[in-house]
């Protein structure tokens, strides 16, 4: 009997991985300075400059909802070189200086085709991923993600310090040509849908959204609302405490926590299940929000970026493990975009809402606040997936 593992690593493992890193990278490098960009070149307000950035989000979360049910008749391949390809075309837009409207325009146009390209990715991954490695491979893959989370910004807010804006969009669209050039070398084996009967014909919602995975990226939009004020506002947070130079490393620092763990946490979650990650983990993400609520001193604001890696990057990637596990093949696609679509809104609307909140509380009550929701997710979580893993559980072992 053959007990060895099938492979992970594969080449394309590696290629569709490093895709993701490059698409994710000019997100959070374009996050972090088209607002000042927009106030310095078009002279916006704060306010359109605050739409400039979050327009992006829309543009990706109506991507997401378009090429979850096209995927597999456009194929799964091909979606991804057209998504790389629009992506790289709408990157090479911000040298053109056409107005504020027309940046707007774009942004929105740029995020839809990030949303095409990342949903494509990420479909393709769970396709070529072993069954028996399903937690594991996603949780690699999602460190792709997870380092570019912590150099996007970093480059980014360097680059505008030393570079001008013209250098920046150029270093974008060479990641997007590259990763345009690569993914042609990506095997995808040949998957076809089961054919549409005249019962699945017409709008349903299932078209859109997978009902199997809606409960855990319920889930996941509140534990992404919860994060998106690290995201958003833990700047802003620093200069009040008089911390700046220590935020400066926080999403390293959180990236680290994360690589450190993640090949522990797929594993596991492969032998023992999601229940045994996803728990811990809401505890260990709290207490990086309550600890980041206390933080008077580099070192407390460094250690609460480490919890939050360990707490809510492993519950991440869990999450979306679940979302593919829960489905079958011909819906993957719509898994990963629902997963996704659930990210992308607690990420993109969350600093919005708790913005209205921030002037009455404070930063630092926010983060104790959202501790307690954390933990109040907790329970979301066992009503949503977790109560039904521990009974299919038991009744494997009877």
């Amino acid at each position: 009997m053959n007990t060895s593992k099938p492979p992970l690593w594969t080449k394309d493992f590696i290629v569709t991985a490093l895709v993701n890193f490059f698409l994710v990278l000019i997100f959070y490098l374009l996050m972090v300075t088209i607002a000042v960009y927009a106030v310095e070149e078009y002279n916006a307000s704060t306010s359109e400059a605050g739409l400039v950035t979050g327009i992006f989000i829309l543009g990706a979360l109506a991507g997401r909802l378009v090429i979850g049910r096209t995927i597999d008749k456009i194929g799964r391949k091909r979606t991804l070189v057209i998504g790389l390809a629009l992506f790289t075309l709408t990157t090479f837009f911000y040298f053109l200086n056409l107005g504020l409207s027309f940046l707007m325009l774009n942004r929105f146009l740029h995020g839809m085709t990030l949303g095409i390209a990342s949903t494509a990715a990420g479909t393709i991954v769970a396709q070529i991923i072993p069954m028996r490695r399903k937690g594991e491979g996603i949780g690699y893959f999602s460190l792709s993600a997870t380092l570019a989370t912590a150099f996007g910004p970093f480059i980014g807010l360097m680059m505008s310090q030393y570079s001008s804006y013209e250098m920046i969009f150029a270093l974008c669209l060479a990641l997007g040509v590259i990763s345009l050039i690569v993914s042609l070398f990506l095997d995808v084996p040949p998957f076809s849908a089961p054919p549409v009967t005249d019962e699945t014909k017409g709008f349903n919602i299932s078209d859109y959204v997978e009902p199997k995975a809606a409960p855990i990226a319920l889930v996941c939009l509140a534990i992404a609302l919860c994060y998106s004020s690290v995201l958003s506002f833990i700047n802003f947070y620093a200069m009040e405490e008089n911390l700046v130079g220590a935020a400066s490393y926080f999403f390293l620092v959180y990236a680290m926590a994360i690589l450190v763990s993640r090949p522990f946490t797929g594993r596991l979650m492969d032998l023992r299940g999601a229940n045994f990650i996803m728990y811990p983990a809401f505890a260990v993400f709290a207490a990086g929000l309550f600890l980041l609520s206390l933080s008077s001193s580099s070192i407390g604001l460094l250690v609460a970026g480490a919890l939050i890696g360990f707490g809510f990057g492993n519950m991440q990637s869990t999450a979306q493990a679940i979302a593919v596990k829960l489905t079958p093949p011909h819906r993957m696609g719509l898994a990963t975009s629902t997963f996704f679509i659930s990210m992308d809104a607690g990420l993109g609307f969350g600093p919005y809402l708790l913005g209205f909140v921030i002037p009455l509380i404070g930063y630092s009550s926010l983060y104790g606040i959202l501790g307690f929701a954390v933990l109040a997710t907790a329970v979301l979580y066992y009503m949503m997936h977790g109560k039904k893993e521990r009974e299919d559980a038991a009744l494997a072992y009877k």
